[in-house]
């Protein structure tokens, strides 16, 4: 226990040795994230993986259960309204191909 009772003056050294990285507010989510949410989206989401038989483009894997199957935005829109609703730039990914290649995809494109 005495231990414990130093850690609080160690502590307040840190932040003197440490550099402090600042993350950006996750909590404010641009506009067009909105759009999610509205029905035209279910619909067209809906369209997609039914145009695209529930199956996966990178990794061929065919998913009925809710959920596991994302509509996915072949180049990314950051909130341009005709990339966003363009049938042409969507396609069916499995969620494991979208959470892990695609988003180091994006993110290196970018």
């Amino acid at each position: 226990m005495g231990r414990l009772k130093r850690l609080p003056e160690r502590l307040s050294a840190l932040p003197d040795r440490v550099a402090r990285v600042v993350e950006p507010d996750r909590t404010e989510r641009p506009a067009y994230h909105a759009w999610y949410k509205t029905a035209e989206w279910q619909k067209l989401r809906w369209k997609i993986l039914v145009r695209d038989r529930f199956t996966c483009r990178l990794c061929g894997v065919v998913e009925g259960r809710k959920g596991q199957q994302i509509a996915d935005h072949i180049q990314p829109h950051r909130g341009d309204a005709a990339l966003f609703w363009d049938e042409n730039n969507l396609q069916c990914l499995c969620k494991t191909c979208h959470d892990s290649a695609k988003q180091r995809e994006d993110k290196a494109r970018w």
